[in-house]
């Protein structure tokens, strides 16, 4: 049988152990496409887990720069190959080429890996603190593992387990990847995988740096999620993937920072609805439906109140969905995981207010807008907090401010929370009382903005309390924070100067930020402090 062979050890192999094949789909058409990629067995898998502990150390010990041309070197590679890598996303995703794939998201890529590039020339991921007085130092570390990536299947380039982000933060912190593609785009992270080895090469890293297997079965990712030869675990995905290979790895003590999902409540105040209406109808409608509404930070819940600027909204909102055409999907799961979660919302109390159906050919369902009086969501607020992942959203109608609070108290952990508020300062009350409510339950709170964009800045927080994700102390956007999840926190006491790690002895290399002391600086420790 022909397949395409596997990334392992260095250089493109074919399976030791084929148990299957699986090919991508046209969601427009619900057709195969592309060749057939290999479903792997355990043999394949301990292989790839092998070579990546195999060149561990070696990683760990690399210097920066190294790591750093690596990142830049596959940065431009992606760069070079834009044309051929959006038309293979395109045919596996249906998302559009122009502007999403090639204008938005592949850059966003590029600049992932650049700015994980900047990082590692910097140091700012290892946060050095030194203690004259203790004799103590200390800075974040290769974790000398192998972590191990899933992508998901909404973002085949920005989040894909061998180019996005989390893949960037692992390589920057000095580890191997093991990357796990998704099947929604296995020609795109073929292609990406090619790219990766030719950066490799160049670059001189380890050989089995980067490692990348298609699909293998629910029984071996549990297995190897609960290998203590890993060093941690990325995943993006769906809640019950998510917690079956974190439960896995937190058996065997490894740390998985996983996304799982998220509603993303959306409070419209009285007095921006009041004021502008209409307009945020037409902003929802288009934040919900974008990329057929399949993000994590899609407006899956929307706090109205009950009044007349209130059902306004409501009836310009409902024409907006009803009045839409039929939305592709990536795949039949994501349809039916849809149709779940709608199905789910209305036997808690939900009526639809429009769409509600799938629709041929390929995976298609049209925008759907539900609608639940706040007290029938207070009364069953975890399943009517389903994560319907599409074009979906669920209105809850509030009578007045207190409800507002109360709802806002009874949310889940989420990625994001959104206020919109009156520009001329009417709902400043509101806002405290409504955001004082919510603000434990998020990890970015939004004013006046749709949640579903996310800068790649290194303020932002792409994370949340659970179930938004598993910790609600990291994010998966943003260096160097989201690079710090792939370390250890290593301590030094009274160790020579010379046998410190470069960014710990008292030569600054660079002008590294360290915090000496208690302030930040950036000279050498024998020139005095000088403020970062």
């Amino acid at each position: 049988m022909n397949v395409q062979p596997l990334l392992i050890e260095g250089d493109w192999q074919l399976p030791r152990e084929l148990v299957g094949t699986l090919r991508a789909e046209d969601p427009t058409t619900g057709e195969a496409i592309g060749p057939a990629f290999p479903i792997v067995g355990a043999a394949d898998v301990e292989a790839a887990l092998r070579a990546a502990v195999a060149v561990a150390d070696e990683l760990a010990a690399t210097p920066p720069e190294r790591i750093a041309a690596f990142l830049e070197a596959y940065a431009d590679g992606i760069e070079a190959d834009a044309d051929t890598l959006v038309a293979l996303a395109h045919a596996e995703t249906a998302l559009p080429k122009q502007p999403r794939l090639a204008a938005v998201e592949l850059p966003r890529t590029t600049g992932q890996l650049r700015q994980a590039a900047k990082a590692v020339r910097s140091y700012a991921w290892t946060s050095p603190v030194i203690d004259t007085a203790a004799g103590l130092r200390s800075h974040h570390a290769p974790l000398s593992k192998p972590v191990l990536v899933f992508g998901p299947n909404n973002f085949p380039f920005a989040f894909n387990a061998i180019a996005g982000s989390d893949f960037a933060s692992a390589i920057a912190a000095r580890n191997p990847v093991i990357a796990k593609a998704h099947p929604s785009h296995l020609a795109t992270s073929e292609r990406l995988a090619q790219l990766a080895l030719a950066a490799l090469r160049k670059s001189g890293l380890p050989s089995a740096s980067v490692q990348m297997l298609y699909h293998f079965d629910h029984e071996i990712g549990a297995k190897l999620a609960g290998d203590a030869r890993l060093g941690a675990i990325g995943f993006t995905g769906s809640r019950a993937g998510g917690l079956a290979l974190k439960a896995a790895a937190d058996a065997a003590g490894i740390p998985a920072y996983v996304e799982l999902s998220s509603v993303n409540p959306v409070f419209l105040l009285p007095g921006a609805l009041a004021e502008r209406g209409e307009a945020l109808a037409q902003e929802f409608f288009a934040s919900c439906t974008m990329g057929s509404g399949q993000f994590c930070t899609n407006p899956g819940v929307v706090i109205v109140p009950r009044d007349e600027a209130g059902d306004a909204f409501v009836a310009a909102a409902t024409a907006h969905f009803a009045n839409a055409a039929a939305s592709v999907l990536f795949s039949r799961g994501v349809l039916d995981h849809l149709r779940q979660g709608i199905a789910t919302l209305c036997a808690a109390g939900a009526e639809v207010l429009a769409g509600g159906e799938a629709a041929a050919p390929g995976y298609r369902h049209a925008p759907t807008l539900l609608s639940v009086d706040a007290a029938q969501f207070l009364r069953a607020p975890k399943a009517l907090q389903t994560e319907a992942f599409g074009p979906a959203s669920l209105l809850v109608r509030v009578d007045d401010v207190a409800q507002m609070a109360q709802v806002a108290a009874a949310f889940e952990g989420n990625l994001t929370g959104t206020l919109y508020s009156a520009t001329n300062g009417s709902d400043e009350e509101t806002w405290t009382r409504v955001a004082h409510a919510l603000r434990p339950h998020v990890g970015r709170l939004i004013g006046n903005r749709m949640p579903t964009g996310v800068a790649v800045s290194p303020a932002m927080n792409h994370g949340g309390p659970y179930p938004s994700t598993g910790h609600p102390g990291f994010t998966a956007v943003g260096m160097p924070s989201a690079i710090r999840r792939f370390t250890a926190l290593h301590c030094y006491d009274h160790v020579p100067d010379h046998q410190l790690p470069a960014e710990l002895r008292d030569h600054n290399p660079g002008g590294v930020a360290r915090c000496i002391d208690g302030c930040w600086c950036i000279d050498d420790l024998d020139q005095g402090a000088q403020h970062a």
